[in-house]
Parts: C-alpha cells; sequence; structure tokens
C-alpha cells in the first residue's frame, strides 16, 4: 500500500470514528497510523499538498477532543513526534494550533500527571515551541502556564525536564508570557525552585532553569544579583561548561541560545569581554567544530557569529583563531605545517557541505569567514592568513557554480544564499592587493558571467511577477546575487582576461534593469548601495537602457502602491495603530509625501488626458519629473531616518550629561570626604610621632636593662643545669628500685601459679592411668571382634569365585549369541538387498507396461483419426460421383445415368 491510499484509508477511518466512537473505528485509525508511521515519510507533510493537509488537520482536531481514549491520543503523538523530527513539518504544524491542542490534552489530564500522554505531550510541545513564538491568547495556554509553574515546585520526577524545556521555549522573547507569570501567585517561590537547580547534577536541567531566570529577570532586580559584575564569571563559566561537556546537542543548543540572550545586554558582553579564560573557553568552542553533527555544528557557528556582532569579542575570537598560527610563520613555513585539526581548516570544512543538508553549517560558516577577515585585514594577522588561500579559494569557486538547474525553490535558496555569502568573501578579500591577485588567477569572467545568465534566464527579478513571500524572497537573494557579482567583477575587471568587456556587455543587457529597478527600489540601504555604484558606471555607456530601467522602477513602484492599498483597505485597524504609533516628527513628512502623491496623481491625469497626442519630448519631461520625485522621496526617507537618528543620538546624550553630572557630583563628595580623612590622618601621624619619640627613649632603658638580666639568667641557668643533671640521676635510681620490687612480686605470683599446676598435673595422671585401663579393655574386645570378621570374610570371597565361575560361562553364551545374531542380520541384508533389486525390476516393468499402455491408448487413438478420415472421403467421393453424374445427366441427355463411371 502506498502512502497516498494510506492517507485516505485514515481520513477514511477518522471520519467513521467521527460518527460512531466506537472500538473497532479506533483500532482501524491506530492500524491506519502504525503503516504511515512505519513509511517514514515525514517530507511529504511539509509539502502544501491537500491531502496530507487534511490528515493533519483531522488528525490535530483528535488531539484535542477530550473524549476520544487515551492509547489513540498516544498513536496520535506519537506520529507527531516522527513527523516534528524535521524542521520543515514543524513549521508546518505551527499552522494547524497544535500547541493548542497539546495543551488541551494536558489541561485534560492535569489531575492525573503521571499519566504517559501528559509526558509525551509536553515532550513534543517542547519540541514544536522551540525557536517559535507562542501566541498567549490561543486557548489552554494560560492553564499550561500555571501547569508548567506547579509542576516545577513540587519534587523532581519524570515531568521535570520537559516542563523546564517548554517553560525556557515559551519565556523566551514573549513578554506576553513573561507578563503572565510575573502576575502569578508565589513567583518568589518559582524563582527559588529555578534557583535550586542551578545546583543540578544535570546540565540539561540547569541550562533551562538558567534560560528561564535570564528570561524573566534579566532587567529586573533578582537579575541584576543573579547576573551581577561578582556572580557573572561564575555564570560564564557554568554556560561555557555546558556548552562544552553537555548532555547531548539539546543541552548545546539551549547553552548557546542563552548566551547569545545574554550578548545582547551590552554590560553583561562587556562583562564577557573583561572574563579572565574567555579566551581558553573560545578553544574549548573551537575544538566542538572537529565533531560530525552537523546540528550541533550549526549552533556553535550561530553562536560565534553572534561573538562577532560585538566588536571587542570578535577581535578576540580572531586572535584566538589565528595566534596558533602566528606563533608557527615566525619559525617555520606555514604551509608545510598546516593541520586539519585548526580552526580555520574546520571552517573551511564546514563551509563546503551539501546543499541538501538540512542544516545551515555552510552560510553560518561563509559569515563567519567574511567576519574573520573584515576583522583583521588590515592588521598584522593578515600574514598568517594568507597560505589558507589556496584552500579557499575551490571552496568558493565551488559554491559559485550551479549545476542543477532543476532544483526546487528551497534548494534554490540556499544556493543562491550560498553563492551571495561567497561574493561577501570576495569582495572582503578584494581588499588586499595581493590577495586580489591570487582571485585574479582563479576567478574567471566564464564564472561570473554564468551566475549572472543563470539569473536572467532562471530567475524573474520583478516584483508584479513574484506574488507569494517565498518568491518575493527568492527575488532578494537573487538580486543580492546579481549585484555583488557586478561588483565583484568591477573590482578585478583590470585583472582577469575579458573580464572588462564581460562587464561592459552585462551592464549594457536590458535584462539587468529588472534586478536595479528591484535594487533601487528596495527598502534595503545595502542593495540601494551596490544598485548605484553599478549605476554610475552603466550610465556613461552608450547602449545602457536608461528608459526601460525607469520603466521598471515606476512599474515596480506602482506595484508596491497597489499592494499597500489592498493591505490598507483589508486590515483598517492596521493603519490606525501605525499611526498611533508614529512620532510628532514624521507628520510633515507625512504632508510632503502627500504633497508629492498629488503632484504625481495630476501628472498621470494629465498624461491620461493627453494620450492621443504623442509628443516624445513631454515623455522626456515627465520621466525626468518622475526620477526628480522619486529622488526626492528618497531623500526625504534619509532625511526622516536621520532625524530620527539624531532624536536618539540626543536623548543618548542627554542621558550620558545626566550620568556625567552625577558622576561629577559623586565624585567631589568623595574628594571632600577623602581630603577630610587627609587631615585627620596627619593630625594623628604628628601625635604618634611624639609617642614614637618616648618609645624610643622607654626601649633604649628597657635594653640595659635586658644585659643585666641576661647575665644573671646565665648564672641561674648553670645552676638549673647542675640540678636538672641531679634530678635525672635520682629518677633513675628510683626507676631501678621499682623494678626490682615489680619483678619480685612476679616472681612470687609464678611460683604460687606453678604450685598449683604441679598439683593439678598429679590429678591428671590418676586420670589417665584410668582411661589406658579402659582402653586395653577395649582394645581386647576388639581384637576378638577383628577375628570374628576375618572368618566371615573368607567365607564370602569363597562365595565371589563362585559368582565370577558363573559369570564366564554367562559370558560365553552371550558371545555365541551374538554371533548367531550377526549372521541372521547378514542374511536378513542379503534378503533386503534381493528384495530392492526385484522391486526395481517391477517398478521398470510397470514404467515399461505403463508406457505401453500409452502407446496403444496413441495408437488407438491415431486409429480412430484414420477410420474418421476414411469416413469423410467415403463420404465426399459420394458426393463427387452424384456431381459428376449431375454434370453427365445435364450435358447429354442421351447418356443414360447407369452408364456413368463411377471408378473415380
Amino acid at each position: 500500500m502506498d502512502l497516498t491510499s494510506s492517507m485516505k484509508s485514515l481520513l477514511l477511518a477518522i471520519t467513521q470514528y467521527k460518527n460512531a466512537k466506537s472500538d473497532n473505528n479506533a483500532l482501524q485509525i491506530q492500524r491506519q497510523l502504525d503503516v504511515i508511521s512505519g513509511m517514514k515519510a515525514v517530507r511529504v507533510f511539509a509539502t502544501n499538498q491537500s491531502l496530507p493537509s487534511e490528515c493533519l488537520n483531522s488528525l490535530v482536531e483528535l488531539v484535542g477532543d477530550p473524549n476520544i481514549k487515551v492509547t489513540l491520543t498516544l498513536k496520535i503523538i506519537g506520529l507527531l513526534t516522527q513527523l516534528a523530527s524535521d524542521s520543515e513539518t514543524r513549521e508546518i504544524l505551527h499552522t494547524y494550533n497544535l500547541v493548542t491542542a497539546l495543551a488541551a490534552v494536558v489541561h485534560h489530564n492535569s489531575t492525573t500527571p503521571k499519566e504517559q500522554v501528559v509526558l509525551q505531550s509536553l515532550q513534543l510541545l517542547q519540541k514544536t515551541t522551540y525557536n517559535t513564538r507562542v501566541f498567549h491568547c490561543g486557548t489552554n495556554i494560560d492553564e499550561l502556564i500555571v501547569f508548567l509553574v506547579k509542576h516545577i515546585q513540587v519534587p523532581e520526577d519524570e515531568l521535570t525536564l520537559p516542563c523546564l524545556g517548554l517553560m525556557a521555549n515559551l519565556c523566551r522573547h514573549n513578554l506576553s508570557v513573561q507578563a503572565n507569570i510575573k502576575s502569578l501567585n508565589n513567583l518568589k517561590g518559582f524563582y527559588r525552585a529555578l534557583i535550586k537547580f542551578l545546583a543540578h547534577s544535570s546540565l540539561t536541567v540547569v541550562v533551562f532553569a538558567l534560560s528561564i531566570l535570564s528570561s524573566l529577570t534579566l532587567n529586573e532586580e533578582v537579575g541584576e544579583k543573579l547576573f551581577h559584575a561578582k556572580n557573572i564569571h561564575q555564570t560564564f563559566q557554568l554556560i561555557f561548561n555546558i556548552l562544552v561537556n553537555g548532555d547531548g546537542t539539546l543541552t548545546r543548543k539551549y547553552a548557546v541560545d542563552l548566551l547569545m540572550d545574554l550578548l545582547k545586554n551590552p554590560k553583561i558582553a562587556d562583562f564577557l569581554q573583561r572574563y579572565e579564560h574567555f579566551k581558553s573557553c573560545l578553544c574549548q568552542v573551537l575544538c566542538l567544530l572537529r565533531g560530525k553533527d552537523s546540528d550541533s555544528a550549526a549552533k556553535i557557528l550561530e553562536l560565534l557569529v553572534a561573538f562577532c556582532s560585538v566588536n571587542s569579542l570578535r577581535r578576540i575570537l580572531c586572535h584566538t583563531i589565528f595566534a596558533t598560527s602566528e606563533e608557527r610563520t615566525t619559525t617555520t613555513k606555514l604551509k608545510s605545517q598546516i593541520k586539519p585539526s585548526e580552526p580555520i581548516i574546520t571552517l573551511i570544512h564546514w563551509s563546503n557541505q551539501p546543499l541538501e543538508n538540512l542544516e545551515r553549517c555552510s552560510v553560518l560558516a561563509l559569515v563567519l569567514l567574511k567576519e574573520l577577515f573584515e576583522e583583521i585585514i588590515d592588521s598584522i594577522l593578515w600574514t598568517t592568513v594568507e597560505p589558507f588561500m589556496e584552500l579557499l579559494f575551490p571552496v568558493i569557486l565551488e559554491q559559485l557554480q550551479i549545476q542543477d538547474h532543476t532544483l526546487e525553490d528551497a534548494l534554490l535558496k540556499k544556493k543562491y544564499d550560498r553563492i551571495a555569502k561567497a561574493l561577501d568573501i570576495l569582495l572582503v578579500l578584494c581588499g588586499d592587493d595581493t590577495v586580489k591577485l591570487q582571485i585574479a588567477k582563479v576567478l574567471t569572467a566564464r564564472n561570473c558571467v554564468s551566475i549572472l545568465e543563470y539569473q536572467f534566464v532562471y530567475n524573474r527579478i520583478e516584483v508584479g511577477y513574484r506574488t507569494n513571500a517565498a518568491d518575493v524572497e527568492l527575488c532578494q537573494i537573487g538580486t543580492d546575487v546579481v549585484l555583488k557579482t557586478l561588483t565583484v567583477m568591477s573590482r578585478v575587471k583590470q585583472l582577469v582576461p575579458n573580464m572588462e568587456a564581460s562587464f561592459y556587455k552585462v551592464l549594457q543587457d536590458q535584462r539587468l534593469t529588472s534586478a536595479l529597478s528591484f535594487a533601487l527600489s528596495s527598502v534595503h540601504r545595502e542593495y540601494v548601495q551596490f544598485a548605484l555604484r553599478i549605476l554610475f558606471e552603466a550610465a556613461p555607456l552608450p547602449d545602457f537602457p536608461a528608459m526601460m530601467l525607469g520603466e521598471s522602477i515606476a512599474a515596480n513602484n506602482a506595484c508596491k502602491q497597489q499592494n499597500g492599498d489592498h493591505i490598507m483597505k483589508k486590515i483598517p485597524v492596521q493603519q490606525h495603530s501605525a499611526n498611533f504609533v508614529t512620532p510628532k516628527c514624521s507628520s510633515t513628512a507625512d504632508a510632503n509625501r502627500s504633497n508629492i502623491h498629488e503632484l504625481i496623481n495630476k501628472l498621470q491625469l494629465g498624461t491620461e488626458l493627453k494620450e492621443q497626442v504623442k509628443d516624445v519630448r513631454l515623455s522626456d519631461v515627465m520621466d525626468v519629473y518622475e526620477q526628480k520625485l522619486s529622488s526626492l522621496a528618497s531623500k526625504e526617507n534619509r532625511l526622516q531616518d536621520l532625524l530620527e537618528a539624531k532624536a536618539l543620538a540626543l536623548a543618548q546624550a542627554d542621558r550620558l550629561i545626566a550620568q556625567y553630572r552625577y558622576q561629577r557630583a559623586h565624585a567631589e563628595a568623595e574628594a571632600r570626604q577623602l581630603a577630610s580623612l587627609l587631615m585627620e590622618a596627619e593630625r594623628k601621624n604628628e601625635e604618634l610621632d611624639g609617642v614614637l619619640k618616648t618609645q624610643l627613649l622607654e626601649s633604649d632603658r628597657a635594653k640595659a636593662d635586658i644585659e643585666q638580666l641576661y647575665h644573671h639568667n646565665c648564672k641561674l641557668q648553670t645552676v638549673a643545669d647542675e640540678h636538672e643533671s641531679l634530678k635525672i640521676t635520682s629518677k633513675n635510681l628510683s626507676q631501678n628500685l621499682d623494678n626490682v620490687e615489680r619483678q619480685f612480686k612476679e616472681l612470687q605470683i609464678e611460683y604460687k601459679s606453678l604450685g598449683k599446676q604441679c598439683e593439678m598435673f598429679k590429678k591428671q595422671v590418676d586420670s589417665l592411668k584410668q582411661q589406658n585401663d579402659r582402653c586395653h579393655a577395649q582394645f581386647a574386645e576388639l581384637e576378638a571382634q577383628k577375628n570374628e570378621m576375618c572368618i566371615q570374610l573368607q567365607e564370602k570371597d569363597n562365595k565371589l569365585l563362585d559368582l565370577q565361575q558363573r559369570s564366564q560361562a554367562q559370558h560365553e553364551k552371550i558371545k555365541t549369541m551374538e554371533k548367531e545374531k550377526e549372521d541372521m542380520e547378514e542374511a536378513i541384508s542379503a534378503l533386503q538387498r534381493e528384495l530392492s533389486k526385484i522391486e526395481l525390476a517391477r517398478k521398470e516393468l510397470s514404467i515399461k507396461l505403463s508406457s505401453f499402455e500409452v502407446q496403444k491408448s496413441q495408437l488407438e487413438a491415431r486409429l480412430q483419426q484414420q477410420e474418421a478420415l476414411v469416413h469423410a472421403q467415403q463420404e465426399e467421393l459420394s458426393k463427387h460421383s452424384q456431381m459428376i453424374a449431375m454434370i453427365h445427366s445435364l450435358s447429354s441427355s442421351k447418356l443414360p445415368s447407369n452408364t456413368v463411371n463411377l471408378s473415380l
């Protein structure tokens, strides 16, 4: 059974179960679920096909139904857990309100939390809510949060880990959930429970608890105590320990997310920069890239890219990566010392992963290489990177090639993204003249032209042509690729053969106008800047399609205007909220915009009234006015952005001034306090100086007294020594006397004990004599018994001899019987052989008989056939004779019919 028929059977079974909730219908659903889970076709449910969508919708509805059986719910959750293992399918599941359905399951079974369905629901919720924002307004979300908060505070069990992980997912980047948790009762008890988990033996539990605390308390009093300057170093050590020695990829993911969230706080980023063990921790993190787990490597690369977003941390990261190479280049050449374990080699390896890889390792590695090269291109460390270019350039060129032209949109988007990031690296490397020469040696004009031709042919970069969000994103990435490819060509056009001619040829291609118009009308400044640079070089060319570019820009703007009007008509509430949020300074800009739009509308109305008059100059004037108006609108947008930036800078400056005044007043108060302390110290110093002089005089007197006492003490010491020697001799004598008395007493005691022993020995001798007499009597009795036993033994020996003789006779009889038996067996075997021969002869005769019978039957059948043929021929002969007779009768009536010759 294929997957399509299985899904149809599942939908039919679900419909039957909804109509009649019987055990048979539930069992039928379970069977179909087992069949689908056994096929392991996860990616089918990530498509937008109707049949998988209906299956998922029906399954989610069944999960949320509290009236179905627990076994059926477990089966459905098991299949959904299998589907959630794929990232694209996990994103699709969010569109079916799976979170609210699972929250309903947890809520309905909250009275019995030890049920298996609660555990599996929480585990699936943790997997599906990772890196996704859950809307707090969903049904049963409040009850789910209350259940999690309550269960985290109870004694630890098997639900503690998924509860902590789910709570960490819900709290991250979700202010509504955080506000709901802070409004609950016993919030301090919840915080205390989380702080207790920080000392847990499982690193996964620790990172979950720390992630929840950072989301809830980072900007509050509890968070300031937890992430204070005194404790932050221990927190960093704990996070890096979890990151390096984590229980698995899941723990490492949460540790990376936690560290990235902390980096968004400038104060904590500054603390991390001053962390004394940061370089050693970075080395350990870089060592994790040597593993083969792409999921873990993607998170590590994401963390390293986040480090590069902070300038100071990016500098430290560059020094950590290239420090070992710098030390080695001082002694030997690097080309012969390159090792696969070096971080730069590992990054090049991860940047060249297959396109089908689910993780973003390749893109992240390319972004990280670009950030590192930007940091060190003008520094001393750049000399350590140059030898690695021989390994990097083949990878870059491989990324720039598109082998398969029939890729899916998802893979095509990945490929475009990789090409854009590889071009970013080339643009950075072109900043160094020596590396630019190396690029010119490996890069050809054909490489760049093939990239542009592929974009012009297979990617239509037009706003009106692409309506879906994914298609618009594909257009943006394609535009990025085109602009960056042209920028690279302009950088190396003087160094690469045929590059300059190809570059100017592409600039005069009409297909380039779509990309330029898309970039010039884009909201991204980088696109606009790239497009303006290219336009500056293309405008002086004779065959540059300027008119077509203007028409394309106008068409893009009109399409955007139509889309904006459609959205404004569809959702008028958003317009009201946007007007409410915009600052006061934008009111004048809105008025200017409205005036500009009115002018454009008037000009368009004028052109519509004069459509019959075909004047080329009027259209040129209109194009000029439209360009001027678009330039004025872009200038106005830039001025508004500058005004907002200046306002933010002014507010920041006012805040800094107030902070500086407060610090200055505080410093002046401390200076006055220090001056008063200095005066008191000087006065105390003068007093202590007088006291010191008097103490010096007293010390001189004390020295003289000490010398006199020393001489007297020496005399007393000699007397004391003599006294001590006498004491020692007296002690020795007294000890000897005590020893002699003790020995005398011990000898008296021994004499008495020996006397007692002598009397005891006499008594024992008497008793032994009596025992000896008894033994003699017993010995005589035993001798008599021995004689009797000997007589009995002789009689038994005689009987044994008789029995042996009889047994020999029996053995001889047995031997004769065995010989006769063997003779009989030989005769029997001979008879059996003769019987087998007779049987074989009989079988052969039976076979021959059967063959003869078969032949006989065949001959009889042939005889019957011959007889039938003879009979048929006779009938035909009779017919022929009759026909001949008729012919003769007709031909000549003279001949009588009896004379017809029938011999034929």
